[in-house]
């Protein structure tokens, strides 16, 4: 698969740009995608960069039906230089493989992958954004394309990778948010798909968040599904908390995504002497820690706001403020350090960057 050879057909109608200052998350795309099909008979086949356009598939198509479908999400950035970055890209094909693997999606070479979304960039360069806070977002993914309504894993699949010019995931960038604990609806279950980047663990997250919001909070915190007691992600990020002098997430369970933005908290506040620790951790002891004042800061990561502050938890009556209220030392530490790194500001000692051109 590594020699197949990447068809690039060039769009011959441009569309015009957005404003930088406005681009909200996800609402633009480029001039151009990358498709690929597979087939039992042919494997993956006739790998392609076209114009950016509407997909012809049938009514049928399985993805449709039975939720075959998984996705990725990772930036390129643009660095004061010229430069254009990508953060651990390998990651996140190496990860894709995994959900492909739950979902009964058939292997993708990652290495090729990796060349298709360089060759992507590079056709569509003009569109990362390189104002303050804004960046290019990739979102790769996968759908069964076979036409059946019989249940089963499909025969048929197309990988595609979209891109999209991004400013700040939230619009209040860094300031602290609010978040409600789920104490009526689950994600996922160990044994479930919870650990897959599986587009059914975001539509089973919906209803939740449109809870959240009605209710003026901006994420939803989510409890394990078993017990109901102790906490696996907030929204879709991974999330942690700083109490006393310990840095604390939630152990991977087999419901939680393995976040790469996740993985890289841990590893650079281990680099600065930080202690860590993965284990489960129950929303009663976070509440009690921030009632008695031993909670000192809390956030979720992930590729979309990389660091994003909590201010309050909220679970029924029960309403707790996390120390002041305000963005933490180590939260402003592991942001600016991690942007500086993806933006090319921050030498990268852990190897973790990519340069496209």
């Amino acid at each position: 698969m590594a020699n197949l050879e990447i068809n690039t057909i060039l769009a011959t109608t441009k569309k015009t740009k957005p404003d930088e200052a406005n681009l909200g998350f996800g609402k633009y795309f480029t001039d151009h995608m990358f498709t690929m099909d597979y087939s039992d008979e042919l494997g993956w086949h006739d790998p392609k960069i076209t114009p950016y356009e509407p997909l012809q598939i049938e009514p049928a198509a399985m993805v449709f039906h039975y939720g075959q479908s998984v996705f990725e999400g990772l930036k390129a950035y643009k660095s004061s230089e010229g430069k254009v970055l990508l953060f651990r890209p390998w990651d996140n094909f190496k990860r894709l493989n995994i959900s492909d693997e739950r979902m009964c999606i058939p292997y993708l070479d990652e290495e090729f992958a990796l060349k298709a979304l360089v060759e992507l960039i590079k056709v569509d360069v003009d569109w990362i954004p390189a104002s303050s806070g804004t960046s290019l977002y990739i979102r790769p993914f996968m759908i069964a394309t076979e036409p059946s309504v019989k249940v089963m894993a499909a025969k048929n699949y197309k990988f595609l990778i979209i891109l999209s010019p991004v400013g700040p995931y939230y619009p209040s960038g860094l300031a602290p948010i609010d978040i409600l604990v789920e104490d009526e609806y689950v994600r996922a279950v160990r044994g479930g798909i919870g650990a897959a980047k599986a587009s059914a663990n975001y539509a089973a997250s919906l209803k939740s968040q449109q809870k959240a919001i009605q209710k003026g909070y901006a994420q939803v915190m989510w409890l394990d599904g078993l017990e109901r007691k102790y906490i696996d992600e907030v929204g879709a990020m991974n999330v942690f908390f700083v109490i006393n002098d310990e840095l604390i997430t939630p152990e991977l369970n087999g419901s939680i995504l393995a976040g790469i933005t996740r993985d890289s908290v841990i590893k650079m506040a281990k680099s600065w002497g930080v202690k860590v620790t993965e284990r489960k951790l129950s929303i009663a002891e976070v509440f009690a820690a921030a009632k008695d004042g031993s909670l000192k800061e809390a956030f979720g990561c992930g590729t979309a706001a990389v660091i994003s502050p909590i201010k309050c938890l909220i679970m029924g009556d029960d309403k707790v403020q996390i120390a002041d209220g305000n963005t933490g030392q180590l939260s402003n530490k592991l942001y600016d350090n991690l942007t500086g790194i993806q933006f090319g500001r921050v030498e990268d000692t852990f190897g973790w960057t990519k340069e496209v051109m």
